[in-house]
């Protein structure tokens, strides 16, 4: 999650009085993603990234951009450095700390429907139920989870609403791996979100919002992908065969449905997780 301190630089940078003729305008925002029903969702650009020159952390910036020495304060007895542009840092991240929790809209993560047990294990979530037998796990983490965008930015000057942002939507790859009880190994599938079917809004033709990568026998419960092992792409795979591989998750509960409650619980997950970094970086900066 450090590329999102350097991301906010970057975009800080931008905002600086570097003059027009030498500035060059990265793309620094993300694509406008919507699940297919409804998923959890908030405001695309987050408020650290938003450049609003009426925002409450618009003073820090420039206090961060201008310093040009190093003023350490009076020691808090962490023997730690201390500088004027530390506590501009620490006064924007707490600001920034209470927009996000602001539009947090629960700190309680989200259900799954169908009998799912989920266990968190930092940015990772595992997903477990059993049919008749067969044990069924899905594994997917929250980093690098939000895709890119290249859209064109505002000219300078113009400003966008809040209101008018789009949202952001956690999209990450997730592993299902399916153990029956007299097999030496389990078959995994290694699926992911297309960004064209992501992106797909309401009204728009009905099709399957995730699409399956890899199949693979893998030792049970392993969690390395053991590259010896025959490992099936679907690239060019036939889709008779392919069909009959989506159903097979189908039926064991892996669909449209929990495709989309995945990318709910993923946007939580990715943000709460966001919020904790904020707090983790404001108080490594303030030394408390």
């Amino acid at each position: 999650m450090l590329k999102y301190f350097s991301r906010a630089v970057g975009t800080a940078v931008r905002y600086s009085t570097v003059t027009a003729s030498s500035a060059r305008a990265l793309p620094l925002t993300r694509p406008a993603l919507c699940s297919p029903s409804s998923a959890t969702t908030r405001p695309f650009t987050r408020s650290l990234w938003m450049m609003n020159s009426n925002g409450a952390s618009s003073g820090y910036r420039s206090k961060l951009l201008t310093s040009k020495g190093l003023n350490p304060s009076v020691s808090c007895g962490c023997e730690g450095l201390h500088t004027e542009g530390d506590k501009a840092f620490g006064d924007f991240l707490s600001d920034e700390i209470k927009e996000e929790k602001k539009i947090q809209k629960s700190t309680a993560l989200p259900k799954m429907s169908g009998g799912w047990d989920i266990l968190m294990n930092g940015t990772e979530v595992k997903l477990n139920r059993t049919i008749s037998g067969e044990k069924v796990t899905v594994t997917f983490n929250v980093n690098n989870s939000i895709p890119p965008n290249f859209e064109e930015e505002p000219d300078q000057g113009q400003q966008k609403s809040a209101e008018n942002e789009p949202e952001i939507v956690s999209t990450p790859n997730f592993v299902v791996e399916v153990t029956k009880q007299a097999a030496k190994h389990s078959l995994v599938f290694d699926c992911h979100y297309p960004e064209d079917e992501a992106s797909r809004g309401e009204g728009e033709e009905e099709s399957d919002i995730f699409a399956i990568r890899e199949v693979s026998f893998q030792p049970e419960g392993d969690g390395d992908w053991k590259e010896t092992s025959y490992t099936l792409n679907t690239d060019s795979l036939d889709w008779a065969l392919y069909d009959h591989l989506m159903d097979f998750l189908a039926d064991r509960g892996v669909d449209n449905t929990f495709a989309d409650e995945l990318m709910e619980l993923s946007s939580a997950v990715e943000h709460q997780e966001y919020i904790k970094f904020l707090e983790d970086l404001s108080g490594f900066v303030k030394c408390s």
